[in-house]
């Protein structure tokens, strides 16, 4: 999977395509804040930056799957599944007993200070006595942003299905705003105008559009081939455009770069 060798101008990330089937299948996007310098007020899928923390060897004793991932995937799952619980409370653990931890969203003031660092995301794991899980996550892709922007991101996605009884809750400081909405519904708004959708984050949603339920979802990223992606700017007749891997699922993609500045 780590095809391509690393840049330390490129930091690594995750995010996480949350999915549920009832009352149809949906996926949670939040709203980031307008203050915030990337992608301030679009729809996106929670996550960030891995953080040094999500390398702790002592995640090995608070997750399941710890050995089935190497020192890459370990942090990089570890980082998305802190994300979605920093910005919409969801916290994707086991019991001890093997079920799905189904508490009520951490208070606003633990999460802040996961946020923040000034607490230990592995302390809030340890004292309700769960274990995240690692396996719960498939990958669904991999994009690697272009020297476009002064950021640049390796950024992983994960498909889960949601826990049950876990409510949603945006963060109010990177997050104004939580829901779950249809696949086609978020292509829908992002054509009318009426909500931002970044593109990396709208051709992700056209792939997850092809699938009927969250099952069906990971079933496809299971048996697809990552390819990872590494838009590319081409110049054609009608001006220069972003193209990506044909062989990464996608489509025949040229988007006219002025659209993305």
């Amino acid at each position: 999977m780590t095809d391509i060798a690393p840049d330390s101008a490129i930091k690594p990330a995750a995010t996480i395509l949350l999915l549920r089937d009832q009352p149809e299948f949906e996926v949670l996007m939040v709203k980031r804040h307008h203050q915030i310098d990337f992608a301030s007020g679009a729809l996106v899928f929670p996550g960030g930056k891995s953080h040094e923390r999500d390398h702790a060897a002592t995640w090995d004793q608070f997750t399941l799957g710890f050995d089935a991932f190497d020192e890459v995937q370990r942090p990089l799952r570890v980082a998305a599944i802190r994300e979605v619980f920093e910005e919409a409370g969801i916290l994707l653990a086991r019991t001890p007993d093997g079920e799905m931890f189904r508490g009520e969203a951490a208070p606003m003031d633990i999460r802040k200070a996961v946020d923040s660092g000034d607490l230990d995301f592995l302390d809030v794991v340890r004292d309700l006595g769960v274990r995240l899980d690692l396996t719960a996550l498939t990958v669904f892709a991999r994009w690697i942003t272009p020297p476009l922007t002064p950021k640049r991101f390796d950024t992983w996605f994960y498909a889960v299905r949601a826990p049950e009884d876990q409510l949603a809750a945006c963060d109010g400081r990177e997050t104004v705003d939580a829901e779950w909405i249809a696949p086609q519904q978020v292509l829908s708004l992002a054509d009318s105008g009426q909500r931002k959708v970044i593109f990396p984050t709208r051709m992700n949603v056209q792939l997850l559009a092809e699938a009927s339920s969250a099952a069906d979802c990971i079933e496809r990223a299971s048996r697809r081939t990552l390819v990872t992606v590494l838009p590319k700017i081409e110049d054609r007749p009608g001006g220069r455009v972003l193209t990506l891997p044909p062989e990464a699922g996608y489509g025949d993609v040229a988007e006219p770069l002025d659209s993305l500045i």
